[in-house]
């Protein structure tokens, strides 16, 4: 179990942490700690659990935001994903179109050359 002791507000607490996550975990320590400078510095020294509370809730409210802005953003990649299926669809389908029309023409043109060969050879 890995082990990192944070500063926050001047004060070392020490986190617990699986193997490998001691890096993420002093960083996030230290996002906590710049929103507590900051608060710190706005409002002054209102007790370090008040100071904790609302940095932690200035993060909460960041997260929250960037939720709202990734579900936004999957629901676009969706919007974008139906209209290339359909396009897809559609390019399908003019595709058959347009072979059933040169299949057809290609038909006719064999039709036409036949009527002129036996044209020839009777006339």
């Amino acid at each position: 179990m890995g082990q990192v002791v944070l500063q926050v507000n001047g004060h070392s607490y020490t986190m617990q942490c699986n193997d490998g996550e001691e890096e993420h975990l002093s960083e996030l320590g230290q996002v906590l700690d710049a929103e507590v400078a900051k608060i710190k510095n706005a409002v002054g020294q209102v007790g370090d659990i008040r100071l904790l509370l609302m940095a932690g809730l200035i993060v909460a409210d960041r997260l929250s935001e960037t939720l709202k802005l990734v579900e936004a953003l999957e629901d676009q990649v969706n919007g974008l994903r139906e209209s290339r299926n359909g396009a897809v669809k559609q390019g399908k389908e003019l595709d058959n179109d347009v072979s059933n029309r040169i299949e057809a023409a290609a038909s006719r043109i064999e039709n036409i050359s036949r009527e002129i060969q036996n044209f020839k050879n009777t006339g």
